[in-house]
């Protein structure tokens, strides 16, 4: 045991010393002394784990929520923060390449650690003697940058499928990279990934996405075989030349367009979609010229059928599809003020930034280069001068209703949305016809070519 320079929080030191007064051993384990280490701010919810069993941390804490007690979990809720603390415990087979068929409490810490994924996630400390347990060095591994199995590596990912993918993701959240022979255990092991749910994949996929250089992550998951499997559509953009000045094939762009975007999950699932279907929508002419013709149409509804297959939510999945669907947009100074005011009505005024946001991503990615927003300034300054002048851009920015239009014999239903549509045309081409009495008198005269009598 050695000490260890970790000052864990008064909450923590209150558990293990209760526990301590009652004959049993805590200890911090996990991601916050992995995060200790790396200078970085573990946050309010801190892991332990102790030879007491859940019962008897449900019997001396006041506040406890079973949280994963058939496998020895509870967490106890404190001022400010939650503890989740877990029986010190060994785990039987996998069968679902998950969850283990059953769990054995154990009496030992070190034993407990040696169950853990990688080394950087088997240490522990004693919050009341300081002492510090790393059996497989963990702390030596975060030092070189270097992700390791605990033991065999082939053995580790075989029980728990979602192993591989933490190592990918870990990867590209600390920028470190994973040691060979656990690098070559992961396509080894890929049955068992294929077995985890979409949901578990889904947010382990978000977190490589909000990393900080999520194109390591995308060319680890490559590498093995991941992406193989959780997206093979993005592969068919691997050797997908591209036209102009694009210095890399389709994939490596979307990859590099993703580090380039925000960190925000719809701007960067928007970035790494935004092209997928270039492949598919290539054509070259007898002369060589390559083509993408409306890529972002193909684009939009491949986003939507792989994040409907994630199971992400609708609304995440209608944001990426809308930015994706209007991505390809080459504002020039002829563009007329009514051609910048259908493309706020089609865009949305509420999308426009982040649409700008996926536009400078999308630039950037081209070359590797920073984004730069200053390229997009002259569009943005026109559609602000326009919209300052009060602008309809929408059905609800009409002076009128689906009620005034009943009101002159037009019957509700889908000739009505066609009349309303036809007259935004109108005022968006003119903003001066937005007028009750003008509106009234356009749809009065355009009734009758949908076989509406006066």
């Amino acid at each position: 045991m050695r000490v260890f320079p970790y000052r864990p929080p008064r909450a923590v030191k209150d558990i293990a010393r209760t526990l301590a007064q009652h004959g049993r051993t805590a200890f911090v384990v996990g991601g916050s002394l992995r995060d200790h280490l790396l200078g970085l701010d573990a946050g309010s919810d801190i892991d332990m784990a102790s030879d007491a069993s859940p019962e008897e941390i449900l019997k001396l804490f006041r506040r406890v929520v079973p949280t994963g007690i058939k496998h020895g979990t509870v967490t106890i809720l404190t001022p400010g923060m939650s503890v989740e603390m877990t029986t010190f415990r060994a785990e039987k087979s996998y069968k679902d390449g998950r969850h283990p068929e059953a769990v054995e409490f154990l009496g030992d810490i070190h034993s407990d650690l040696a169950r853990r994924d990688f080394t950087m996630n088997a240490m522990a400390f004693n919050p009341l003697t300081g002492d510090f347990i790393d059996p497989f060095d963990g702390r030596g591994d975060i030092a070189r940058r270097l992700i390791r199995s605990v033991g065999d590596p082939c053995e580790r990912f075989s029980e728990d499928g979602l192993r591989s993918m933490r190592a990918v993701r870990f990867a590209a959240q600390l920028g470190f990279v994973i040691e060979q022979a656990t690098l070559e255990c992961i396509p080894k092991t890929i049955e068992t990934f294929k077995k985890v749910s979409m949901e578990r994949l889904r947010d382990e996929l978000g977190k490589i996405l909000l990393s900080d250089r999520p194109s390591w992550g995308f060319s680890l998951l490559e590498q093995t075989g991941l992406l193989d499997i959780l997206l093979p559509e993005l592969l068919a953009g691997r050797a997908c030349g591209q036209k102009g000045d694009h210095r890399f094939d389709v994939l490596d762009h979307l990859y590099y367009s993703v580090d380039a975007a925000p960190k925000n999950l719809v701007l960067r699932l928007a970035a790494l979609f935004h092209d997928i279907g270039k492949p598919q929508a290539k054509t070259e002419s007898g002369q060589g010229e390559i083509s993408f013709h409306r890529h972002e149409l193909l684009s939009a509804s491949m986003a939507t059928k792989i994040m409907k297959r994630l199971k992400y939510p609708n609304d995440t999945i209608n944001e990426v599809a809308h930015l994706v669907r209007h991505h390809m947009f080459n504002y020039t100074e002829e563009w007329s003020d009514a051609a910048v005011r259908r493309f706020v009505a089609a865009v949305g005024r509420e999308n426009l930034e982040s649409l700008f946001l996926l536009r400078c991503a999308d630039s950037a990615g081209i070359n590797k280069t920073a984004p730069d927003p200053r390229k997009l300034d002259p569009f943005r300054h026109r559609i602000e001068q326009l919209l300052a002048q009060d602008s309809s851009l929408s059905l609800k920015d009409l002076k009128i209703n689906g009620n005034d239009l009943a009101q002159i014999g037009i019957p509700r239903g889908p000739v009505m949305g066609r009349i309303l549509s036809e007259l935004l045309e109108t005022v968006l081409d003119d903003p001066e016809q937005n007028d009750r009495e003008s509106l009234l008198s356009i749809a009065a005269g355009i009734k009758g070519k949908y076989g509406i009598g006066n």
